[in-house]
C-alpha cells in the first residue's frame, strides 16, 4: 500500500457575519482521520499580510499536511471540496474561497518564496497560477477564487524558523452569535501558571480577557504558546461555561513578526507593506481627534508620518513624549495616502534608539535679589519688578530637563496587537532551528 504526501491549502471561507477557516480545518481533521490519513504536521495556521485591503477577517490561511493511501486521494479531495463549499459564506460579497492540492514531499523554493511575499507584501493571482501550473498542482476556486493565493501561501510557509502554537476550541452551533461564557477567574489563573510560555491571555492594562473573540464566528476561545504541550495544559485549566463541540492544536506564525520587513530608506516604503524603518523625529508629536498621536520621521531620502492610535495604550503614551531630534525605529503597516492624509505607518512597535536633549527657556533672575525678571519686549531686555532695575543685555536662560522616556522597545498593548505582532514576552524565546515532526503529541485534537 503506497502512501502519497499531500499538502492541502485553503483560504477565504469566512465573512464578517459568520464562519471561520480554522473551523473548516477542524472539521477536516476529523473527516480525514476517518479516511485513514496520517498527519505529518499539526494543521498550519498562516497569517498573511494584515494590511492588504482585501484580507479576510483574520487573514489566516490553512494547510493540512497528510500522507494517505493512493487509492483514497480522490476521496480526500472530494471531502475537502465539500467541507469548504458547505461551510464557506458563499453568499457574501468578498468571500472567494480557494483550495490547493500540492502532491509533493518537499515544498519547492519558489513556493516558499511566494508564501514569504504573501506574508510581507502583496502578491497577484497570476503569479499563484503560474506556480501552480509549473509544479502541476491542482487548485479550485469559488467565485473569483482569490483564496487560491492564501491556499498556496499556506502550503509554502512550512514554519521552519520561529513559530508558535495555538489551541482553538469551537462552540456548539446553537450558541453562535451569543455572548461567550467562560470562567474569567480560571483564565487569570491559567495565565499566571503558564506564563511566559503562553501569551496574550489577559490585557495587563485593563484586565480584559483576550482569549475569546468578539465576532459571530464559531470559536469559543484560543490560547497561544510556545509548545503543543503548554497550550494543551493551559486549555485544561480554563473552565468553559458552555458546551465545547471540538478543539484542535495548530502550528502557526502568530506572535513572530513574520510580516515585518526592514527597509534601508524611507523612500522605499510602499502602501500596504509592513515595515521596519529608522528615522529622526522631525517635529514634536501632535494629538488629532479621538486622541490619536501623529508624528513624522525623516532621513536623507524622505519623510513619513507615523500614527499611534488611542487603542494602542502604552505605545500611544510613549509616542506622545517624543521630541524633535529623537532617533527611532518604527514597526508597522503602511496606510496609503488619501485626500486628507499622507502615507502613514500605523505603529505596532517603536524602538527609541537615541534621545535628543530637551531644553526649556526661562527668563533670567535678578542679579541683586534673585527674583525672576520680566521681559520688556522682544530684544529689549528684562526688568525686575521688585528692585525696579533694568537689564537690557541679559538673555533667556537655557535649562536641560530630564526626559521621562528611556531608550528601548515599546509595543502596542496586547488588546490591540495583531496576530503576527511578537509580544514583549517572546523576545529571547524565538525558535531558530529547523522544525521536524517525528510524531504528533497524543490528544492534539477532539474529536
Amino acid at each position: 500500500m503506497a502512501l502519497q504526501q499531500l499538502h492541502i491549502g485553503f483560504d477565504d471561507t469566512d465573512s464578517p457575519r459568520k464562519g471561520c477557516t480554522t473551523y473548516v480545518a477542524a472539521l477536516l481533521v476529523e473527516k480525514l482521520h476517518k479516511l485513514g490519513a496520517q498527519f505529518t504536521d499539526y494543521p498550519n495556521l498562516i497569517r498573511l499580510n494584515p494590511n492588504v485591503p482585501w484580507k479576510t477577517r483574520g487573514n489566516g490561511a490553512l494547510c493540512l499536511r497528510i500522507k494517505c493511501d493512493e487509492n483514497v486521494v480522490g476521496k480526500v479531495k472530494e471531502v475537502v471540496i465539500d467541507a469548504v463549499e458547505e461551510n464557506a459564506d458563499l453568499e457574501y460579497k468578498g468571500t472567494d474561497p480557494g483550495i490547493v492540492f500540492f502532491a509533493r514531499v518537499k515544498i519547492p523554493k519558489e513556493v516558499k518564496t511566494f508564501a514569504k511575499n504573501a506574508i510581507t507584501g502583496v502578491v497577484e493571482m497570476k503569479t499563484a497560477l503560474k506556480i501552480l501550473k509549473r509544479f502541476k498542482a491542482e487548485a479550485l476556486g469559488f467565485k473569483s477564487g482569490r483564496g487560491i493565493i492564501g491556499g498556496l501561501a499556506a502550503v509554502g510557509e512550512t514554519l521552519q524558523g520561529d513559530h508558535t502554537f495555538e489551541i482553538i476550541t469551537y462552540r456548539a452551533p446553537e450558541n453562535y452569535g451569543l455572548k461567550r461564557k467562560i470562567e474569567e477567574a480560571s483564565v487569570v489563573e491559567m495565565d499566571k501558571t503558564t506564563a511566559p510560555h503562553t501569551f496574550n491571555n489577559v490585557d495587563p492594562e485593563t484586565g480584559r480577557i483576550l482569549i475569546t473573540p468578539r465576532g459571530p464566528d464559531p470559536i469559543l476561545f484560543g490560547i497561544r504558546g510556545e509548545s503543543p504541550e503548554v497550550v494543551k495544559k493551559a486549555f485544561e485549566m480554563v473552565k468553559p461555561l458552555e458546551p465545547v463541540e471540538r478543539w484542535v492544536i495548530f502550528r502557526t506564525n502568530h506572535g513572530t513578526d513574520a510580516h515585518l520587513k526592514r527597509v534601508k530608506q524611507l523612500s522605499q516604503i510602499k502602501p500596504y507593506y509592513p515595515v521596519v524603518a529608522k528615522g529622526t523625529v522631525a517635529a514634536n508629536p501632535k494629538i488629532i481627534p479621538r486622541r490619536h498621536i501623529i508624528f513624522s520621521i525623516e532621513d536623507e531620502s524622505g519623510c513619513v508620518d507615523c500614527a499611534a492610535y488611542a487603542p494602542t495604550g502604552n505605545l500611544r503614551k510613549v509616542a506622545s513624549k517624543l521630541v524633535a531630534g529623537d532617533y527611532v525605529e518604527v514597526y508597522g503597516g503602511i496606510r496609503p495616502p488619501s485626500r486628507n492624509r499622507p502615507l502613514t505607518i500605523n505603529l505596532e512597535k517603536l524602538r527609541l534608539l537615541k534621545l535628543a536633549p530637551q531644553m526649556v527657556y526661562h527668563n533670567p533672575t535678578c542679579p541683586q535679589c534673585g527674583k525672576r525678571l520680566k521681559s520688556m519686549g522682544r530684544s529689549k531686555g528684562y526688568r525686575c519688578e521688585k528692585c525696579g532695575q533694568r537689564f537690557p543685555n541679559l538673555s533667556k536662560v537655557v535649562v536641560k530637563i530630564k526626559r521621562k522616556l528611556k531608550r528601548g522597545l515599546y509595543i502596542t498593548s496586547p488588546r490591540s496587537q495583531r496576530h503576527l505582532t511578537k509580544p514583549l514576552v517572546r523576545y529571547g524565546m524565538e525558535k531558530r532551528q529547523s522544525f521536524s515532526v517525528n510524531e504528533l503529541m497524543d490528544g492534539w485534537h477532539f474529536p
